[in-house]
Formats: C-alpha cells, sequence, structure tokens
C-alpha cells in the first residue's frame, strides 16, 4: 500500500522511516493482520489485537521515544513493513530490536538495510548501551540479518505469542563493527 507523503526522521539509501500514528490503521492492519508476515511471530492479529498493537507502538513513542517504526520505500512512499526498538531493560541501556516486513520484499535486503539504519541511530543518536533480539527458531533470515551486523547468540528464551523456545542474541555498541555501506544513518526529512 503506498502511504501518502510524509516526513521521515530516519533514511538508509533505499529506505524512510516514519512515525506511526492513529491515522496509520489501514497500514498496521496491512501488516500484522497478514497470516506470512506475522507465522512466525504469533500472528495473525485480530482486527481488535492490531488496534492494541498500534496503540503500543504509539505509547513506546510518546514514553520512550522508540517504536518499531514504519517503512517505506522512499522513492515511491510504499510501506513495506516495520523496524525498530522497544525498551528491554531500561536501566541497564538494553533496547529490543525487531523487524517485519511483507512478504513481497524478502529476500531483497530490506530488513538488513532497516535494521542497520536502526542499530546506527539507537548507538549513535539515542546513546543505548546494547541491543537484544530474538527470533523464532526456524527464521534464518532473521538470524542472518542478526549475525551480519555483529549480534552473538547469548541463550535460549521461551517466547509467549509463539509457545517457543527461542535463540536469543546481544550487541553491545562497542562490539558494533559500524555500517557496512557508506551511508550513516541521520535525520533526514522527505
Amino acid at each position: 500500500m503506498r502511504s501518502a507523503v510524509r516526513e521521515y526522521f530516519l533514511r538508509s539509501p533505499r529506505l524512510g522511516f516514519g512515525i506511526w500514528t492513529r491515522a496509520d490503521l489501514p497500514l498496521a492492519f496491512e501488516l500484522w493482520s497478514d497470516r506470512e508476515v506475522t507465522r512466525l511471530t504469533g500472528g495473525p492479529l485480530t482486527p481488535q489485537q492490531v488496534r492494541g498493537r498500534l496503540e503500543r507502538e504509539i505509547n513506546n513513542y510518546e514514553q520512550h521515544g522508540m517504536q518499531y517504526w514504519p517503512i517505506f520505500l522512499a522513492e515511491t512512499g510504499e510501506h513495506i513493513g516495520c523496524c525498530g526498538l522497544q525498551p528491554h531493560k531500561p536501566a541497564e541501556g538494553i533496547c529490543e530490536l525487531g523487524f517485519q516486513l511483507r512478504a513481497a520484499f524478502w529476500g531483497r535486503g530490506f530488513a538488513r538495510e532497516a535494521a542497520e539504519a536502526v542499530v546506527v541511530h539507537a548507538f549513535s543518536a539515542l546513546g543505548v548501551r546494547a541491543l537484544y533480539a530474538g527470533h523464532h527458531p526456524d527464521n534464518r533470515a532473521s538470524r542472518g540479518v542478526l549475525t551480519r551486523l555483529g549480534f552473538h547468540y547469548t541463550h535460549e528464551e521461551f517466547y509467549p505469542p509463539t509457545g517457543q523456545i527461542e535463540p536469543c542474541y546481544l550487541l553491545l555498541r562497542s562490539e558494533f563493527p559500524g555500517p557496512s555501506a557508506p551511508w550513516r544513518g541521520g535525520r533526514e526529512g522527505r
């Protein structure tokens, strides 16, 4: 779905990051009620659950300055998914990194590009000390994105939405090798 022209607070070579608002409910439904997108994260979500998820993202931004931000193709404005942060262990300066892409955009490097932009933003603009992430044990693509960014496996943890024991990873700011591309994440408007 093509989104109305919007401001991007963060950009990468092909992507623009927006901020969820209540007006984005159609985009939220498109993403989180999609069986293919959410099959490894405990979905698809019901309409009521999608509304609740959108409210949680909006509240995270209002309270913590972060959310799993909606991401768009910078060239066309087409919504392709979300990628961002949520508090994990705030007292220790640790946030959780997460991303979900619509199936039409899988296998094109967008997850890594988005995650890398968020990692750079977290460490440089937000001053986060470390990032935590987990994934469904069958999701090799997410594991690949995380390990290529420098995350290292730390433990396994039960994830209630899927009922699975999932591998978990950590990336310390001091261990991040930096962006793989010649760009640096930053604040840019469109």
